[in-house]
């Protein structure tokens, strides 16, 4: 993909919902909202030229995703029940859901965030007026289409909890997490990646039954490629519809899956298809 470097950021797009207005003015100690969207433009600005990518994330880091899904309070309730719960937030960018889990009270020693590049979860520090010493939350940056960090092949899982300060990949945490957040992700890549990916990620889930992998992405009501137009740009995207997206993940292990499409209205009044699914480890499975 090329980036068109005379892309302008477009003040106009900004918005806030009313618990992402509350969570941004908590987060960041900026009460008043004219000062909170210079700050938010500021740093998105500086993320834009970061990344060549960030340009079809910039609606969505400002949004609260992890929290709208139908199993969050489900996930939480993990958090609070099982020992020493270990959540991944794959394709952070800033780590807005991985904060937004931590107030909500997730364990911060368990919460661990990754994503491409290590430049965008520094500007999340500064988004958030925060630093790594106090919000020491565990990030890696890596390429989760590489095998090196995350496989699906990474071998048998021992009982002993990680030691999440040395962290070298996401391949040392294969069979521990008691849950994945992966939203936004994958739709990114081409199908038989996508199926890579799905391996990959499963492979990091704890066999303990009730173990769990959520998220939502672009889909479709039938799987095949979808063309978008984006700041004057054409993005392919291949999506799976809920049938085939199922089935990737029981084709992947003894899970229990749900996915649902959901209408979407773009503000130029297109509509789309966003699919949200969850996959969890079935309670008839043994560990």
């Amino acid at each position: 993909m090329t980036f068109i470097s005379n892309i302008s950021l477009d003040p106009s797009l900004y918005g806030l919902d009313p618990a992402a207005l509350e969570f941004f003015q908590q987060q960041t100690g900026i009460t008043e909202e004219d000062d909170l969207k210079h700050h938010i433009l500021a740093v998105q600005a500086k993320a834009f030229a970061v990344s060549d990518e960030f340009y079809r994330h910039m609606l969505n880091f400002m949004r609260l995703v992890i929290s709208r899904h139908p199993k969050y309070q489900r996930v939480l309730q993990l958090g609070r029940d099982c020992g020493s719960p270990l959540l991944l937030d794959l394709g952070c960018c800033f780590g807005n859901d991985a904060r937004k889990a931590v107030a909500d009270g997730w364990p911060i020693a368990g919460m661990i965030s990754t994503d491409l590049r290590q430049e965008l979860w520094d500007l999340g520090h500064v988004l958030f007026r925060s630093t790594p010493t106090s919000f020491p939350l565990h990030f890696i940056a890596g390429d989760c289409l590489d095998p090196a960090f995350l496989s699906s092949e990474s071998g048998p899982t021992s009982r002993s909890p990680p030691d999440l300060s040395s962290l070298a990949s996401l391949n040392d945490l294969y069979g521990k997490l008691t849950a994945i957040h992966a939203s936004s992700i994958f739709h990114l890549f081409s199908a038989e990646q996508q199926a890579s990916l799905v391996r990959a990620v499963a492979a990091l889930l704890s066999p303990v039954p009730g173990s769990i992998v959520f998220g939502s992405h672009v889909g479709l009501p039938k799987q095949g490629t979808i063309r978008e137009e984006t700041l004057g740009m054409t993005v392919e995207m291949y999506c799976y519809d809920p049938e085939s997206w199922n089935k990737l993940w029981e084709d992947a292990g003894p899970f229990k899956t749900e996915a649902v499409l959901k209408e979407v209205i773009a503000p130029n009044g297109e509509i789309g298809w966003r699919m949200v699914w969850s996959v969890t480890v079935d309670t008839k499975s043994t560990v």
